[in-house]
């Protein structure tokens, strides 16, 4: 129990465990006040006992038992508003940390690593971390706390009670262990479902227009009941496993309490406790765990508390890449690659390549599916890191530059194009925040947009669905285009950037296309014609190699891939219906 508080203590940070520590001092300062009922009681049991009983009896036993609730009352306000702040304010960091870290990680990353999971962690993890810990935390530290002080409160009443009072103690911290060794897995497959559960059912929205057209519908989602049926289960274990522990646990403290009763009526009759202390030792019976029993069953949830800051902690251990190069501006654009090599498992994607790309040149880069063309244009652009040789960029190695002053130097259009649920105006913008509405209307319009976004119901402020559900494959491209014109970067990676586009909409995304690749460095991934015959440079690449390259011209003088490529685009034009 001790050693998940410390490991949650760790996580929080600086800034918030201060927090949570002042929080169990004040948890501290609040046993005292509770332990106060006893003296109260006392004076004026002691009064009765007496038959002295007077107004100044009276005021010192209400005044001790108003020092007592109020004090406990006021200081659990503040220990409470301490740790409710230091648990979401924890969480709120751990969400910005995490998501700083991912922007970091090797794409390889989130192919190994499902969406699902780490929106998981990112949701439920934090959720529960924000809900769960800050109330266990409270109510365990708090239970351990008063009945701590009450143990010693008691004991220098009657050693004899404190004997069994810290034997009960020992017996019930025994269960306690028992029921957290046995939540122990159960709290870490709880996560893991849940996890699975995200999972499944963001796999379920994103190919919804499948479900739809496949029926996969009721019992036919046989994924997502599943998930859900062993989300249902795992979560119902946890609980129906627990509940035997909780009970003994109650029945413990209760069956002590009840001994203590005994053993003090018991040791005054025989004449070594003073009534006093025996009425004061029964009426504490009935208070002594009261703290402690609803620290015993929440305790149970310490362990899921810790399996999610392990699974937070997780990504971020995730190894970065190496981000902390120089804050450098490269001499030119030239990017060059020298016999680099990239496996990802145990799979060599690309093997031994070598390339030159001076500035100011549009290289183009074709080859059958699967060849490697992605991959060796996200280690050009180190979105991944080379396994063998290296890549440079104005002759210097991209990894003596600093990650941000890097991605400065390139602007990207893929072939999927992802827009925020956000303003069309911000998504723009989305390079340059602070940049003003006119310069975003100028880039609009260089990206052929500005007229569909000025037929919108509010033009630049419409709020476009996530995703850019609410716009059309062209449209999205072009706001893609937008950004990048806005970004301007002396590097243009264009990934299949016009491969989805319909024919009406072609002309207009040329046209964009131009005029963010005037004077820049241009590499394509491409499997138009139109797109790849002006390149000044066409490299082939198949198997992880560069197998072909050259113009248009002298590839087409040529037999290989390359000819045939053309040559089987050039009969599906000519086709007619």
């Amino acid at each position: 129990m001790i050693k998940i508080l410390k490991n949650f203590f760790a996580f929080c940070g600086e800034r918030y465990r201060k927090k949570f520590y002042a929080s169990i001092v004040l948890t501290f300062l609040q046993a005292l006040f509770e332990a106060l009922k006893i003296p109260a009681i006392w004076v004026m049991v002691k009064a009765l006992i007496e038959d002295n009983v007077t107004g100044k009896t009276c005021l010192t036993c209400l005044g001790i038992m108003f020092v007592s609730v109020a004090g406990s009352g006021f200081i659990k306000t503040k220990a409470t508003m301490l740790q409710t702040e230091g648990g979401y304010g924890t969480c709120a960091m751990k969400r910005m940390e995490i998501a700083e870290h991912l922007r970091y990680l090797p794409m390889g990353y989130y192919n190994a690593n499902s969406l699902g999971r780490i929106m998981s962690v990112t949701t439920n993890t934090m959720q529960n971390l924000e809900n769960v810990a800050t109330r266990v935390v409270m109510i365990v530290c708090s239970g351990l706390l008063t009945t701590a002080v009450i143990t010693v409160m008691v004991i220098a009443f009657d050693w004899r009670i404190g004997l069994l009072l810290c034997v009960g103690l020992v017996i019930f911290f025994a269960v306690n262990s028992s029921m957290m060794k046995a939540s122990a897995a159960m709290s870490k497959q709880k996560v893991e479902k849940d996890s699975a559960l995200v999972s499944r059912v963001i796999e379920y929205i994103q190919g919804i227009s499948e479900v739809r057209a496949y029926r996969l519908t009721g019992s036919q989602s046989r994924e997502l009941n599943k998930a859900i049926d062993e989300n249902e289960n795992a979560n119902s274990s946890m609980e129906l496993r627990l509940i035997p522990f909780m009970t003994v646990q109650s029945f413990i403290l209760k069956a002590v309490g009840t001994l203590i009763t005994l053993l003090s009526v018991l040791l005054y009759i025989g004449g070594t406790m003073e009534l006093i202390t025996c009425i004061i030792m029964i009426i504490s019976s009935y208070i002594i765990y009261a703290q402690l029993d609803a620290a015993g069953k929440y305790s149970a949830l310490l362990r899921t508390v810790d399996v999610c800051v392990r699974q937070a902690q997780d990504i971020l251990e995730t190894p970065q890449m190496d981000i902390d190069g120089e804050n450098a501006v490269p001499a030119s654009c030239d990017i060059s690659a020298e016999n680099i090599g990239f496996a990802y498992e145990e799979c060599k994607i690309i093997d031994g390549i070598s390339l030159d790309i001076p500035e100011k040149t549009t290289t183009a880069i074709v080859g059958p599916s699967g060849g490697g063309k992605t991959t060796l244009v996200n280690l050009l652009s180190r979105f991944w890191d080379v396994d063998e040789g290296r890549v440079t960029l104005g002759g210097r190695d991209v990894r003596d530059y600093s990650m941000d002053a890097l991605m400065r130097n390139y602007s990207f259009v893929f072939q999927r194009v992802y827009l925020f649920h956000d303003t069309i105006a911000n998504n723009i913008r989305f390079g340059q925040p602070d940049a003003p509405m006119e310069a975003v209307i100028e880039a609009a319009k260089k990206a052929c947009c500005h007229d569909f976004i000025s037929a919108l119901p509010e033009g630049y402020d419409t709020v476009i669905g996530e995703g850019g559900a609410s716009l059309s494959g062209g449209e999205k491209q072009r706001i893609s285009i937008a950004r990048a014109i806005m970004k301007d970067s002396p590097i243009i990676v264009l990934d299949e950037a016009t491969a989805n586009v319909d024919p009406e909409n072609e002309a207009e995304l040329m046209q964009a296309v131009e005029a963010l690749t005037k004077e820049k460095t241009i590499i394509m991934i491409a499997h138009r014609l139109k797109t790849v015959r002006d390149a000044d440079r066409i490299l082939v690449v198949d198997r992880g190699r560069i197998v072909q390259q050259g113009t248009h011209d002298e590839l087409m003088a040529q037999e290989g891939i390359y000819r045939g490529f053309i040559q089987g685009r050039q009969k599906a034009v000519s086709w007619k219906l």
